[in-house]
């Protein structure tokens, strides 16, 4: 098992954590047609914004209660009113997420009872989902954030309008498949939810993922004039229909409570994924799938469950990218600064091909934490991950490990939020058999190239 350290500092030095409203906002931005509203001053909103836009280079839109010293005072009640109408007024969003701030949370904003009296003042809004998270960014992490804001969108109680019903009879018309939710956690990029939507479509399934941040971040050019919501994700009639589906599938540990909630709000059954990427992992998530095709036409399983010839492929190009990659990762040393979900999945999968986790450091307590494969990791800041990659072959952590690892002279993989010096994050995949196959390829060439600068410097 794991030790789990927490350094008591009196300061972060190089903060490597993001915060729990960055988190909450980039689950929102999963959703078609939704604005997150921060409830709180204009540069917490800022703050993200400008991380989101750097790392993706798209519009992103984010709204603010744009509280003051004096609507802090008084409290925020008109503020988060106007801010809603004024929303409503001018974009015309399909879903609203309200988020808190440290700022909001320490003054202890009565959010429910705000929201109540909202909507009595205005019953012609009572078909607008407004969803409510508390997010503080002085506790916790994006990933805490992130789950917090899937747990709530799904225990919402949707009611859907005429037009969403009407809607619903043209999808199932369209969908005839059966239905699989996907949660989809934080460690998860556009291009990894792309990837596991295909996969799931090779099986006969339709994937409800949530959120989509595939079909809202995924880089692609809008064909429709200019919108302030998201321009696409996981839609309201989506969301109108979690009741249909035969089976959850949660990616990421952190997923867990999200998954609990479905099973106790529609009794769906779920399985928890805490990766997808290496072989192993890899075949399980298509085994399960492979079980659920089967069971459907086939519930004894009296034949065996088939996999799609295509995987079969990709599972053997696997193999042998693994067989031509790992004489390079054998007792290479490592260091990790990540969240705990994209943590567990990259040092798994480093761990399987022979390298050695010299140092792990994470932003916020998981259960998943005391799973890793070494035996210590620190919920600290960048500059804990400082000292313990002095020696290290390679450094995996945000953009901002850029100067580190130029000081200590070691290669940086740039891997989670945010990543603002590499262009492509949207469509990165690093899951699945193709995913594991490139992420194996690419760290593989940064440590071929550093054996043949220090044979030939």
């Amino acid at each position: 098992m794991t030790t789990i350290a927490t350094p008591r500092k009196s300061l972060s030095v190089k903060p490597l954590k993001l915060s729990q409203p960055f988190g909450a906002s980039l689950a929102f931005l999963g959703l078609k047609g939704t604005m997150p509203l921060f409830h709180g001053s204009q540069g917490c909103t800022a703050f993200a914004k400008v991380l989101l836009v750097r790392h993706f280079r798209e519009a992103i839109p984010l709204a603010t209660t744009a509280m003051t010293e004096v609507s802090t005072i008084l409290g925020g009640e008109d503020n988060i009113e106007q801010a809603i109408l004024t929303l409503i007024e001018k974009n015309n969003p399909e879903i609203i997420g309200l988020l808190t701030t440290g700022l909001t949370e320490t003054r202890g904003d009565d959010m429910k009872g705000i929201l109540k009296v909202f909507r009595d003042r205005h019953p012609e809004l009572a078909s607008l989902p407004i969803i409510f998270v508390s997010t503080p960014d002085y506790k916790g992490a994006a990933e805490d954030g992130y789950a917090a804001t899937v747990e709530q969108i799904v225990a919402y109680d949707y009611q859907p309008s005429t037009s969403s019903i009407a809607s619903n009879h043209n999808i199932a018309s369209v969908h005839t498949q059966p239905q699989i939710t996907i949660l989809a956690g934080s460690l998860l990029s556009p291009g990894d939810v792309r990837e596991i939507k295909e996969i799931v479509k090779a099986f006969g399934f339709h994937p409800l993922v949530l959120p989509d941040l595939s079909e809202s971040l995924d880089g692609h050019l809008r064909d429709e004039k200019y919108s302030g919501v998201s321009c696409g994700g996981t839609s309201l009639e989506d969301l109108t229909r979690l009741s249909d589906s035969i089976f959850t599938v949660a990616i990421g540990e952190s997923m867990r409570s999200a998954a609990e909630t479905l099973k106790t709000k529609f009794g769906i059954e779920y399985r928890l994924f805490p990766r997808l990427a290496g072989l192993e992992a890899v075949d399980q998530f298509i085994w399960q799938l492979a079980q659920l095709a089967t069971q459907g036409s086939d519930p004894h399983f009296i034949s065996h469950p088939r996999v799609p010839e295509k995987f079969d492929r990709s599972r053997r190009q696997l193999q042998d990218a693994i067989l031509d990659t790992h004489f390079y990762f054998g007792r290479k040393k490592v260091c990790l600064a990540l969240e705990p979900d994209l943590l567990y999945q990259t040092s798994w999968l480093l761990h399987e091909m022979g390298a050695i986790i010299q140092g792990a450091v994470t932003t916020t307590k998981s259960p998943i934490l005391a799973e890793l494969p070494l035996d210590n990791v620190t919920i600290g800041d960048l500059s804990d991950i400082e000292e313990m990659a002095v020696g290290a072959d390679l450094l995996i952590t945000n953009s901002h490990g850029k100067d580190i690892a130029k000081k200590l002279g070691i290669p940086l993989y740039r891997m989670g939020y945010p990543i603002f010096d590499r262009l492509g994050n949207g469509q990165k995949c690093a899951i699945g058999y193709r995913g594991t196959m490139q992420f194996l390829f690419d760290v593989g060439n940064i440590f071929l190239e550093r054996e043949e600068e220090q044979i030939d410097p």
